[in-house]
């Protein structure tokens, strides 16, 4: 176990990151900061990607901050971990149809859409579900539970190939609750929000670096 990892939760104004700076800390890890700037950036370990709201409004704002440029040389080039988070995973995409079609990072393949679920199904999707792990993944090594349960919010599903899924949850359809590409992993639910289960996922994360 590495507590003196780097790591860089990614600072663009809009996103959950007092929440998952508290998790992580509460692990033991020394080396956490709070950062959009690219010189902390380079000099992390791991990059975390959070993300709340609307899709078009998060990719609006790190494109305006430059983050865009920055974020492709570390993760695509330099092939830092990093991990999405919510809307962080869902802006890994090629773009969303929240608000109109917004353009992604377009680091895996895919595209976000509305949930359209049955009559017995609200959306947004709000609460606590199991999710069925479909590969083995760093993400999910520590878990107790086969089918773990997160917590989830969120009103658009990422669409992206059966390669690049890494477990599913069942809400009136099969949702894509994680992604992974090579470095670039995304979880669809909040581990900042899911307890136990959570703090495992960001350990297990880290540990697998």
């Amino acid at each position: 176990m590495r507590l003196n990892q780097r790591i860089a939760i990614i600072d663009y104004g809009i996103g959950n990151i007092f929440s998952i700076l508290n998790s992580i800390n509460y692990l033991g890890y020394r080396n956490v900061i709070l950062t959009n700037k690219e010189l902390d950036l380079k000099k992390s370990d791991v990059l975390i990607l959070p993300g709340v709201g609307a899709f078009d409004e998060a990719i609006k704002t790190i494109k305006e901050k430059n983050l865009h440029h920055i974020l492709n040389e570390l993760v695509l080039v330099q092939k830092k971990n990093i991990l999405g988070i919510c809307v962080g995973m869902q802006m890994l995409s090629e773009g969303s149809y929240e608000n109109g079609w917004n353009e992604g990072l377009n680091w895996i393949e895919g595209k976000v859409k509305k949930l359209d679920l049955g009559e017995n199904f609200t959306v947004p999707h709000v609460g606590w579900n199991n999710i069925s792990v479909k590969s083995e993944n760093p993400l999910f090594s520590n878990m107790d539970a086969i089918e773990p349960h997160f917590y989830f919010d969120h009103s658009y599903h990422f669409d992206t190939t059966i390669d690049n899924i890494s477990s599913i949850c069942e809400y009136g359809i099969n949702i894509v609750s994680s992604v992974q590409k090579d470095n670039i992993y995304g979880v669809q639910f909040h581990p900042e929000k899911s307890q136990k289960n959570g703090l495992k996922l960001f350990r297990s994360f880290f540990n697998s670096i």
